[in-house]
């Protein structure tokens, strides 16, 4: 079998205590059978602690929390997708009181919300919050609290609820929240979206996709996937006689959630092929990867399949 290693952040991989190479964000790959049981040790710098495991059929169908498996066509892709710091210590980065809550950032080995009122929350919140600024806003009359880091923001609610978090490009605030969130596709797409707000919990009244790169030919069907996985205008990359089957994609397709570049045997294995890997969701941290495949004639996709 096949097994692909990727790592949030560079590191070195020993297999039974052996160096084997470099794991970062580009596939490296052993062929491995999985009755040998092999010890992996994946290592990163920057005072983050190791991680280690067997490989084992056990592992790809039910992967610990720290990893992503991805399955396809007899490979599995292992993406080590976080590593515990060294750095134990307690450090509070940010804290107020708002609304009768107590909001507290801090740090102990990951970064993590706490919010204490009448209820109580502890959330880990990722590294971009290990600096914060907060502002009192209000959507719909209600007041919040935003806590932007870096591109990161965070909406609490007066009762201290976490109404809103992801990475965003703006927020405005008023009598409803507009927000832009990034897609990280090869068109540069955005989300634009605006909720209304009842004091509890925000609802989705409109939303549109804004793709702002031209696509080149190469990857057209790249982008069309990603186009349709995030509810953007994909019709404009069909053919004439595609187009008016556009509604019936979605069901032919399935929900997948993510769109990635096949590996390089499955491209020794059908070099023919403009395919693109369509990621679909299997049970906690395990994923199925299925390849589909375009014909384009004139510019335009005039014929899906599986491959």
């Amino acid at each position: 079998m096949r097994i692909y290693f990727l790592s949030c952040t560079p590191a070195i991989l020993k297999l039974n205590g052996t160096y084997a190479g470099g794991v970062d964000l580009f596939e490296r790959h052993i062929d491995a059978d999985l009755s040998d049981y092999i010890l992996c040790e994946i290592v990163p710098g920057e005072n983050l602690q190791p991680v280690n495991f067997f490989l084992s059929a056990d592992l790809l169908s039910s992967p610990p929390d720290f990893m992503d498996v991805y399955l396809s066509e007899g490979d599995a892709l292992i993406y080590i997708r976080r590593f515990e710091s060294r750095e134990t210590r307690l450090s509070v980065i940010f804290q107020t009181r708002f609304e009768g809550n107590l909001i507290t950032v801090f740090s102990q080995g990951e970064t993590y919300l706490s919010i204490e009122g009448k209820d109580y929350s502890i959330n880990p919140i990722g590294g971009r919050f290990k600096s914060v600024r907060a502002e009192e806003k209000a959507i719909a009359g209600y007041p919040v609290l935003a806590l932007y880091g870096g591109d990161g923001l965070i909406i609490i609610s007066h009762t201290g609820a976490q109404l809103f978090a992801n990475e965003i490009i703006f927020a405005e605030f008023g009598t409803t929240f507009k927000v832009g969130v990034k897609f990280g596709t090869c068109t540069a797409a955005e989300a634009h979206c605006e909720y209304s707000y009842d004091g509890q919990r925000l609802t989705l009244i409109a939303s549109k996709t804004v793709e702002n790169h031209p696509t080149d030919s190469r990857i057209l069907h790249f982008a069309f996937f990603e186009s349709l996985m995030t509810f953007g205008d994909f019709t404009k990359y069909l053919s004439p006689e595609l187009a008016p089957r556009a509604g019936d994609l979605k069901d032919y397709l399935g929900k997948f959630t993510g769109v990635t570049v096949p590996t390089e045997k499955f491209y020794k294995s059908h070099p023919d092929e403009q395919a693109a890997g369509l990621v679909y969701p299997e049970r906690e941290n395990l994923f199925i990867i299925k390849y589909f495949a375009v014909k384009i004639n004139d510019g335009k996709i005039d014929n899906i399949y599986p491959v």
